[in-house]
C-alpha cells in the first residue's frame, strides 16, 4: 500500500483549512456584523460551492487558475511554475470546497451570540473590536470550531474539484480519494486506506457532535 497519497491529503487539507478557518470567518464576521442589501445574495454567492456539482466547481475554478488566466499567468511569471495540476492547484480545489462551511457555521455561531452581551461589554467601555475579541468570538467558538472540522473532513476528501483542478498525477497531486478510486478502477487493494479515511471521518464527526452539544450549553 502507497500511503504518499493520504500524507499528501493531510498536508492539502490543513493548508485548505487553515485558509478556510481565516477567510470564512473573516466572512462570517462581515456578514454577521453588518446590515445591508443584498448580503443574502452574498452569503449566496459564498456558499453555493456547498450545493454545486463538483465538475461545475471544478471548471469556474480551472477557468480562473489555469494558465490562460490572468491568475494563472500571474503566479508563473512571479514563481516560474503553474497552479493548475500542482500541489498547489490541490490546496486551492480543497479550499474553495471547504470554506463554505466554516462561513457557514461561523455566521450561525456568531449570530446566536446574546447581543446584550456584546453591548454590555460596549458599556464597560469595550471598542466594538474588543468586544467582538473578548466576548461574541470566544462564546462563538465552539461553533467555529465545528465548521473548521467539517471543512478539513471536506478538503481531506475531497474528489470532483481536485481532479479537474490538479488531476491525480502519482507522487504529484494525487490524493487519498483519487488513489481510492484509481485503486478500484485497476481492482487493485485500496482497503487499508479507505479504513484510514473512514475512521478520520468519524472522529472528525464525533468532534463536530461533541463541539455543537458544548455550544448548545453555552446558548441553552
Amino acid at each position: 500500500m502507497n500511503w504518499d497519497p493520504l500524507w499528501l491529503s493531510y498536508k492539502v487539507a490543513t493548508i485548505a483549512t487553515l485558509l478556510s478557518f481565516v477567510l470564512g470567518v473573516g466572512i462570517a464576521t462581515f456578514l454577521s456584523q453588518t446590515r445591508f442589501r443584498g448580503r443574502e445574495l452574498v452569503d449566496a454567492l459564498v456558499t453555493v460551492p456547498m450545493v454545486m456539482p463538483p465538475t461545475v466547481l471544478g471548471y469556474y475554478v480551472l477557468t480562473a487558475v489555469g494558465k490562460n488566466s490572468w491568475l494563472g499567468q500571474t503566479y508563473e511569471s512571479l514563481t516560474g511554475g503553474h497552479i493548475a495540476f500542482s500541489v498547489v492547484g490541490c490546496v486551492i480545489a480543497a479550499f474553495v470546497g471547504s470554506v463554505p462551511l466554516v462561513i457557514k457555521s461561523a455566521r450561525s455561531a456568531l449570530e446566536r451570540v446574546d447581543p446584550t452581551v456584546v453591548q454590555a461589554a460596549r458599556t464597560l467601555g469595550a471598542s466594538p473590536l474588543r468586544a467582538y475579541l473578548t466576548v461574541q468570538l470566544p462564546l462563538a467558538a465552539p461553533g467555529i470550531a465545528a465548521g473548521v472540522m467539517l471543512a478539513f473532513a471536506r478538503a481531506l476528501g475531497d474528489f470532483g474539484v481536485t481532479v479537474m483542478v490538479a488531476g491525480s498525477i502519482p507522487g504529484q497531486t494525487q490524493t487519498a480519494a483519487l488513489y481510492v478510486y484509481e485503486q478500484v478502477a485497476k481492482q487493485a487493494p485500496a482497503g487499508a486506506m479507505v479504513a484510514v479515511l473512514t475512521a478520520t471521518a468519524i472522529f472528525v464527526l464525533y468532534t463536530v457532535n461533541s463541539l455543537g452539544r458544548r455550544s448548545d450549553m453555552r446558548f441553552g
